[in-house]
């Protein structure tokens, strides 16, 4: 196994299948981002979303996508000048992987591409215990979806932030007034469906812990631009209270929990959520 990969092994207690699958993607993904800044492309780009809260500000979960938002739109942006880039740097530490754009069916401003590798593979190169690789299923598929958005909204702020391994290098990231907004976004416009995204709640119960506020004027040009504002109406804190109260009302809070569940090394940290909870989260929520 290479030194650095393992170093990086050995900052995580792994005891199940699931710590140890977290901790290599986890290690994937930092990889890839020492692989993007190698390419220079924070400098059109900034990191944001779980993996930036989790990678970058330490939140305890984990995550499984890399999102990314560039400074300034650019229609004829392509992830695929990048891929090879993020796939050479991961084979050069020893990774079985390959790194593909994925072709659109629609017109839309995310570019994605998705990092793929055998997990058992993989975990065989880094050395993870024989008695965990062989609770891992024949032919499972390590994926980690990249996405970039190329119609940024405005009104946001980044800052470089420094990760010392594999070896030292920055990435240029959101601010967290502006993480928080994206996540709030989130909370307020994804479409569900069946599967409530617990791992949104809980982001947010980190983000009110904190004392953060959030950047109303970037959430504000957020829903304006998937429709959820109009035009002329600007977004208060009280509008803001109003509609996070409507979601916590329609919120399958038992499906949030299993959504989440499996990303946290200490599950009972969400025994006590339910819609009184997050009414009382929603009344502390800080904007500026």
């Amino acid at each position: 196994m290479n030194d650095a990969v393992r170093e990086m092994l050995d900052r995580y207690d792994c005891r199940s299948v699931d710590d140890y699958e977290n901790a290599l993607k986890e290690i994937i993904q930092e990889v890839a981002l020492l692989g993007l800044w190698r390419s220079k492309f924070f400098e059109k780009a900034a990191f944001y979303g779980g993996s930036a809260l989790r990678i970058l500000y330490g939140i305890d979960r984990f995550s499984e996508d890399l999102d990314f938002s560039l400074l300034k739109r650019d229609a004829g942006f392509s992830i695929h000048d990048y891929c090879r880039a993020v796939e050479g740097e991961l084979k050069s530490f020893g990774f079985s992987v390959s790194v593909e754009r994925k072709e659109k069916t629609s017109r839309t401003p995310i570019d994605s591409a998705f990092i793929k590798g055998g997990t058992l593979g993989n975990m065989i190169l880094v050395d993870i215990p024989e008695p965990v690789r062989k609770k891992v299923r024949s032919g499972q598929v390590l994926k980690i979806k990249v996405e970039v958005d190329t119609d940024p909204p405005g009104n946001f702020l980044t800052e470089a932030k420094y990760l010392l391994q594999p070896v030292p290098f920055s990435v240029n990231v959101y601010a967290l007034p502006h993480l928080y907004a994206g996540k709030m976004h989130a909370i307020l416009c994804r479409s569900w469906g069946s599967r409530v995204k617990g791992r949104d709640w809980y982001d947010l119960v980190w983000y009110v812990g904190r004392g953060e506020s959030l950047g109303l004027k970037h959430l504000e040009e957020r829903m304006k631009q998937t429709r959820h504002l109009e035009g002329d109406q600007s977004l208060t804190e009280d509008v803001l209270k109003r509609m996070l109260e409507k979601r916590i009302g329609s919120t399958d809070f038992t499906a949030a929990k299993k959504d989440v569940e499996h990303l946290l090394r200490d599950p009972s940290s969400i025994e006590v959520w339910s819609r009184d909870f997050f009414r009382v989260i929603a009344e502390k929520i800080r904007t500026v």
